[in-house]
C-alpha cells in the first residue's frame, strides 16, 4: 500500500537517512521546518511524519516536543536512532586543492560538532551557517566556481555529487540522533525489515500547584511497581515562571494493568497525565552491518 511520508528536508539530511530506513518504498515529501512536517500529518497531507527528537550532544529538540505537546492531536508511533557521522565535502573541481577552500557551510550543530577539524585543519576558512547540512551541500554543488565546502553526511555527498575529502571529522564518535514517527492515531508502527531494539511509552505529566511533594509521589508510583524509567525531563508550560511539564519515558510497552494503574495513582493526587505514544524503537546501525 502506497502513501506519503513527510520529513524535515531538504534531501541529504540526517532526517532523510532516518526516513529512508523506515519507509524505503513510500513517497517522501520534504518540508523546511518541524512545524510544517507536523502540520502535514495533522491536516492529512501525508500519513506519517519523521522529525528529530533528541541528539546525544545537543539534547532534546525542544521545537519538536513543544509543538507536539501543544497540538495534542498526534502520537509517536515509532522511533529510530541514526548515528551522526559528519564529513567534509567539496565540488569535484576542487578535490585536489581542498585545503584552499575559503568558506565552509553547514548547520550550526554540525559546525559545533566538528570544532577540532575546523580549528586544526581549516583555520584559514570562514565558517557560515546554513539551515541544514543538506542545504549546505546543495549550495556547494550549485556553485562549482566558488572555493566553498560543506560539512554533511555521506548521503548528501551522493545526492549532490560532491567529493568527500575528509571523512568522519566529528569530535565525538558516539553522537546519535533520535527520530520519531508521528501519526494521527496511537497504533504502534512496526518496521518488519528492521529488528526491534525495544519498546517504550512516553507520557507527559503536569503537577498540581498546591500539592507539596507531588513529583516525589509521581516517581514513587513507578518505583514501587519496579517500572524502569529511561528518561525524565522538564519543559516550561509557557504560562509563567516555575510551571513545568514533566516528560517521562517508560522502558516498556503500554499494558492493560501495570501502567494504567500507575497513571490512575498519579491522577489521584491531582496530576494531569497525557500519553504521547507507546512504540517500538530501532537503529540504522543494523543496516550498516547487513
Amino acid at each position: 500500500m502506497s502513501y506519503s511520508v513527510a520529513y524535515l528536508g531538504p534531501k541529504g539530511t540526517f532526517t532523510q537517512k532516518a526516513v529512508d530506513a523506515l519507509f524505503p518504498n513510500q513517497s517522501l515529501i520534504s518540508y523546511q521546518t518541524i512545524p510544517a512536517c507536523i502540520d502535514a500529518v495533522k491536516y492529512g497531507h501525508v500519513k506519517y511524519s519523521v522529525v528529530p527528537l533528541e541528539n546525544t550532544l545537543e539534547g532534546t529538540v525542544n521545537l519538536t516536543i513543544d509543538y507536539l505537546i501543544n497540538e495534542k492531536s498526534l502520537k509517536i508511533v515509532s522511533e529510530i536512532v541514526v548515528p551522526v557521522e559528519q564529513h567534509f565535502m567539496v565540488h569535484p573541481n576542487h578535490k585536489e586543492h581542498w585545503k584552499e577552500i575559503e568558506v565552509i557551510y553547514s548547520h550550526p550543530h554540525a559546525l559545533a560538532q566538528c570544532h577540532q577539524f575546523l580549528n586544526q585543519e581549516m583555520r584559514q576558512a570562514e565558517v557560515e551557517t546554513y539551515a541544514s547540512t543538506g542545504a549546505a551541500a546543495k549550495f556547494v554543488s550549485e556553485n562549482p566556481e566558488k572555493l566553498v565546502g560543506a560539512i554533511a553526511n555521506d548521503q548528501a555527498a551522493k545526492e549532490y555529487g560532491l567529493e568527500i575529502v575528509k571523512a568522519n571529522i566529528h569530535d565525538f564518535a558516539n553522537n546519535e540522533t533520535r527520530f520519531v514517527v508521528l501519526h494521527k492515531n496511537d497504533s504502534a508502527l512496526r518496521i518488519n525489515r528492521l529488528s526491534m531494539k525495544g519498546f517504550k511509552t512516553k507520557v507527559m505529566i503536569s503537577l498540581p500547584t498546591d500539592h507539596a511533594g507531588a513529583l516525589h509521589q509521581v516517581l514513587s508510583a513507578f518505583a514501587w511497581r519496579r517500572i524502569n524509567l529511561s528518561k525524565i525531563e522538564s519543559r516550561p508550560m509557557k504560562i509563567g515562571l516555575g510551571h513545568y511539564y514533566f516528560l517521562i519515558d517508560i522502558d516498556q510497552k503500554m499494558d492493560d494493568i501495570l501502567i494504567p494503574n500507575t497513571i490512575a495513582e498519579i491522577e489521584a493526587i491531582g496530576c494531569h497525565v497525557e500519553l504521547l505514544g507507546s512504540y517500538p524503537y530501532y537503529s540504522t546501525e543494523q543496516l550498516k552491518n547487513d
